[in-house]
């Protein structure tokens, strides 16, 4: 740092007029951003420790102008930076939620915990979200800024993500279409969209008219069938799996052990397209009975093809994964698989396959 800066420095903190801190804060401000880019790590601390103390008790509008000053430079002071993002005034704490690349994601979660939404509508204006940030935003946003953050096509969404994303957008269809929009979104992910959507405007549009109930649900399948083939055409690792499971299936190498490592490996692809060709069955129904949060009809496609508990409790925690349902009742699973007669789940898979001929 030249010495004339370190003389200005000394100079400010030795003045009779420390009193007056939002002018001096000022002055010390104009120091650092017109010297920004050329301070080593030492001197920005110094500036830290000078600017921590001379920001208590100072105005908002002061505050917030040093906000919007500090947060696009590259070497801000860190522990001001946090003091800022913090803060409870979204005036102050906007320009910082937004813009800073200094903030560390632990800062930015410990504000969307505990900020309230005008805060976490910042954050998801941020050029990069991780993981761990939009969880929270997920958790405790309102539509604004659940909104925000799905168009943001700088984050990235954990499995919890996407599931709190679905189950937001099922009543929201804007938000559905954000969904649908990202190139992110795993096939899984957007099957479970279209079936919590379409459930929700099945059930709406039958108690509206119980007459027409039957029509209704082969409208909704036929569009979700769809959505789901145009979702697997734009999806280079369905075509790569789908290639791989015909194969093994043409070649009679396609049983219960090759699924049980599918499911391991937590395939959505290759386990759906598995039991589609194993049950017979149009994989768009294989697809929706994964996503759905009962498994009662996975059970039943587990008994007729005569799979072992082992690789049945393998595919109900993936399924549970897929559905965004918590950790699947084992015991209570278990007793239902125990107790369901093969014959009468071959019989209920009959019915399945029957059924899909006369909707087709």
């Amino acid at each position: 740092m030249p010495n004339d800066v370190l003389h200005q420095l000394e100079d400010i903190l030795a003045s009779r007029y420390v009193s007056r801190r939002a002018e001096i804060l000022e002055r010390v401000t104009d120091l650092f951003v017109f010297g920004s880019g050329k301070f080593n790590e030492e001197h920005v601390d110094l500036f830290d420790h000078v600017l921590f103390k001379l920001l208590d008790n100072v105005a908002i509008a002061a505050r917030a102008q040093l906000g919007s000053r500090l947060a696009g430079l590259p070497d801000a002071p860190l522990r001001l930076l946090r003091l800022l993002a913090s803060d409870e005034t979204i005036a102050v704490a906007g320009p910082v939620l937004r813009q800073s690349d200094r903030l560390d994601e632990e800062t930015l979660v410990a504000t969307a915990q505990t900020r309230g939404q005008e805060h976490l509508l910042a954050i998801s204006d941020r050029k990069i979200l991780t993981e761990s940030v939009t969880d929270v935003l997920v958790d405790r946003g309102n539509q604004a800024v659940v909104s925000n953050t799905a168009n943001n096509g700088g984050a990235r969404f954990s499995d919890h993500g996407f599931s709190g994303l679905v189950t937001k957008a099922s009543d929201d269809p804007n938000l559905a279409l954000k969904l649908w929009s990202r190139p992110d979104s795993p096939r899984e992910v957007l099957v479970r969209l279209f079936v919590e959507a379409s459930d929700a405007v099945r059930s709406q549009l039958a108690s509206a008219d119980a007459a027409r109930a039957e029509i209704v649900e082969r409208a909704v399948a036929q569009a979700s069938d769809q959505l789901q083939a145009a979702a697997r055409t734009r999806s280079a690792d369905f075509v790569t799996a789908k290639d791989y499971v015909e194969l093994l299936h043409a070649t009679g190498q396609l049983h219960e052990a090759q699924l049980h490592s599918f499911a391991k490996e937590g395939s959505f692809d290759k386990v759906t397209l598995a039991l589609a060709l194993m049950c017979k069955l149009p994989l768009d129904v294989v697809e929706r009975a994964f996503v759905r949060k009962q498994p009662d009809q996975l059970l039943v496609l587990a008994k007729a093809l005569d799979l072992s508990w082992v690789t049945t409790t393998t595919l109900l925690f993936m399924q549970a994964n897929a559905s965004g349902s918590a950790r699947p009742q084992l015991d209570q699973h278990l007793a239902s698989f125990s107790q369901m007669q093969p014959r009468t789940a071959q019989s209920t898979l009959q019915s399945y396959r029957t059924r899909q001929r006369a909707a087709d």
